[in-house]
Formats: C-alpha cells, structure tokens, sequence
C-alpha cells in the first residue's frame, strides 16, 4: 500500500513537472509568393535550384522552464520543394521557363541561408519570440553574375505558448516576405535577361 502511494506520488510529480516543459515542434511551413513581378523576359530558360545553406534544421527553442526540449525544427525535406516550386512560379513571373539543365542557359540558385526562432531566455512562460529568415540569391549568366541577401523578420508576443500550428503560419510569414524580397529586386530579371 505504502509502495502504490509512494509511486502515485512520484508519478503526480514528475507531470506536475513536465507541465511547465515543452514538447518539441516540427514545422511544415508553406512560404507563398506575394506581389505583383514585372515581366522582363521573353520565355527564355533559366536553371533554377534551391539549396539548404542552413548548419541545422533547428530554429531555436521556445524558451520556458525547460528550453532544451522545446526545439523548433524545419526539415530540409519538407520545406525545399516548396521554396523550389515558389522560386520557379516567381521566374515564370518574370517572363522566363524554369529548367532542371538547359545547356548554356542562365543560373538561379536560391539558397536557405537562415532560419531562426528566439524565445526571451529568462521566465517560465513563452511571451514573445523573435522569427528571422536570410534567403541568398545567386544568378549567372554567361560572364556576369549577381549575388544578393534577402531578410525577413517578426517579433511576435504571446498570451501562452504558441502552438505548432501558430509557429508554422509565423514562420511561412516569414519566408514569404523574404521571398517577396528577392523577386522585388529588379537586377535579378535584368540580368536573367541579357
């Protein structure tokens, strides 16, 4: 009798405990293409890759009691075909043809430089987070080339921790802008077009 109280005990504890901690999030954002792009190019092909340039799939962590086990991750896997897919809408946008591999044809490499999430460190309660995102452009053409970086930021404040439903529409706000940033930079299509 004494071992089963002691054990509901301990077991009533440690939930109390893990209450206060976060559980980790895997993100699934879906970055979209905003504002208009003016045509510049006549159907012409232009390669377009998409690479992760990040040192780790994590964001960064929620913060709270337990920050270690409140990790905000976005896999490569998930989230590459969509930029891929935004990224060749937006150069059909600009008047020209995506292409996996067109001979001599000019290059467009998007390249996820940053992407990260921050909680206040102190206090035990998530009130705000901080959401930033670095997109890098490189385009060649011929002997020419063009390099540009593109960020996004967000502070974000809280009544209670976020979902990850709410972090995933934060984070894609986020990527959105910074790839609206890119395609609003009319050197790109002026290059692609020479």
């Amino acid at each position: 009798m004494l071992q089963r109280l002691v054990f509901g005990l301990f077991t009533l504890c440690a939930l109390t405990l893990t209450g206060c901690a976060l559980s980790p999030q895997q993100l699934d954002p879906n970055p979209k293409l905003t504002g208009t792009i003016n045509p510049v190019g006549q159907g012409q092909p232009v390669v377009v890759r998409v690479v992760d340039g990040r040192s780790s799939p994590a964001l960064g962590t929620r913060g709270g009691l337990y920050p270690e086990t409140s990790s905000i991750i976005v896999p490569a896997d998930k989230l590459l075909p969509k930029l891929q897919a935004q990224t060749e809408a937006a150069v059909r946008l600009l008047g020209f043809t995506p292409s996996a591999n067109a001979y001599n044809a000019p290059q467009l490499t998007l390249t996820l430089a940053e992407l990260k999430y921050q909680s206040p460190k102190e206090g035990l309660y998530v009130t705000e987070a901080n959401i930033g995102a670095t997109l890098r452009v490189d385009v060649q053409n011929g002997g020419r080339r063009y390099n540009g970086r593109y960020g996004a930021s967000l502070n974000q404040r809280f009544g209670m921790a976020p979902n990850e439903q709410t972090n995933t529409k934060l984070v894609s706000d986020v990527l959105s802008d910074a790839l609206s940033r890119v395609f609003r930079d009319q050197n790109i299509g002026q290059l692609l077009a020479q």
